[in-house]
């Protein structure tokens, strides 16, 4: 989970930094931060009303699949080290991408993500946090 903090550090999201680290058998696969799509201009350039829904930024998970997607590095039978519960639409990424397990620190108010982890038999681990 200490890497996923240290990766959030290079988010460009202007409204929160999550990072998120892929990693089987104890080796590191890939890692993502909530930031804009390769070639967007970030955040704090395009001009993101922060009060409202993200409107560029992709979520740390998603760009940690992508990157692994980029490599062609399986995710088969991986673990996901997230800042936050993921939403539901990355819990369905994580499914499709063959992830096994999730462990996460902090919440996130969607529990249909939970719901489809629990349907898909993807393991879930909360850790310290608030």
């Amino acid at each position: 989970m200490e890497i996923a903090k240290t990766v959030s550090t290079r988010a460009t999201c202007l409204r929160r930094s999550v990072g998120a680290v892929i990693e089987r058998d104890r080796r590191i696969l890939t890692t993502g931060y909530n930031g804009a799509p390769r070639g967007v201009p970030h955040c704090a350039e395009y001009g993101c009303d922060i009060t409202q829904r993200c409107q560029l930024a992709a979520h740390a998970e998603q760009n940690a699949i992508a990157q692994a997607a980029a490599n062609g590095v399986s995710c088969e039978g991986a673990t996901l080290y997230v800042m936050c519960q993921p939403c539901n639409a990355c819990a369905k990424m994580i499914i499709n991408s063959g992830i096994k397990r999730v462990v996460y620190e902090g919440d996130y108010p969607d529990p249909l993500s939970l719901e489809l982890f629990e349907l898909a038999g993807v393991e879930i681990v909360r850790v310290g946090g608030e």
